[in-house]
């Protein structure tokens, strides 16, 4: 059914697990996600769109996509320079177990911390000493997908959706779009600074090259006098 190339969307599902151990970290299918107790309500299950070469998929994945088939099922192994990277001992660090009390925290390996805006995970607590390894957790691990490319996609609003929630992180609730052709009317249901605004017509107009002109628009709420 043809080859996958760089720029195409494609819709695959995949699972995702370290290959040491076997342990889940990622899944397109809820039926899994349950089986494994690792599901999470706030996860949207199900496909996802991919362009090949935008990262909307880890760098090891996404490069590894290319030249694969349509409807073939694969298993791709991702070492750790293509994952996450190695594991800096400089984002391990010790802190004192006095800093949590002011926090009312009650520090225990394995517990998930926000410090500063890193997300660090306790590794060992000893007196007054707590170890925090501040590294991505997949960081230093081999990863295996087991994947299957179900389709390539050739619908231009299936792109332009894919594209910003997986290139931008705008989901469908925050703006409507409507095609003519290979204009794009994006009415925003927030409200973005015009430099943002060139970004998003650069990425998409450099993505999807059907479109050629976006004409942006914003939501407005009208207020009742009282």
């Amino acid at each position: 059914m043809g080859k996958i190339k760089k720029g195409e969307f494609i819709e695959l599902e995949y699972t995702g697990r370290t290959k040491k151990d076997n342990n889940l970290f990622d899944t397109t299918y809820e039926k899994i996600a349950k089986s494994e107790k690792s599901y999470n309500p706030k996860v949207e299950y199900g496909p996802i769109i991919a362009c090949i070469g935008e990262k909307h998929v880890i760098n090891g994945l996404d490069s590894k996509l290319e030249g694969k088939e349509i409807g073939k099922e694969y298993s791709i192994n991702i070492s750790v320079d293509e994952g996450f990277g190695k594991k800096d001992s400089k984002l391990i660090r010790i802190v004192s177990r006095s800093l949590f009390k002011k926090q009312n925290l009650n520090p225990a390996p394995g517990l998930q911390i926000n410090a500063e805006g890193m997300i660090g995970i306790i590794r060992s607590v000893t007196g007054g000493r707590v170890l925090v390894d501040f590294n991505h957790p997949l960081a230093g691990k081999e990863l295996v997908y087991d994947l299957k490319v179900i389709k390539k996609i050739e619908d231009t609003g299936d792109k332009l959706v894919a594209l910003l929630k997986y290139g931008m992180a705008i989901n469908k609730k925050m703006y409507e779009y409507k095609l003519n052709k290979e204009v794009l009317k994006l009415k925003l249901k927030l409200k973005l600074p015009d430099p943002f605004k060139s970004k998003i017509s650069e990425k998409i107009k450099g993505t999807i090259p059907e479109i050629t002109k976006i004409e942006f628009s914003e939501e407005t709420t009208n207020k009742g006098k009282k």
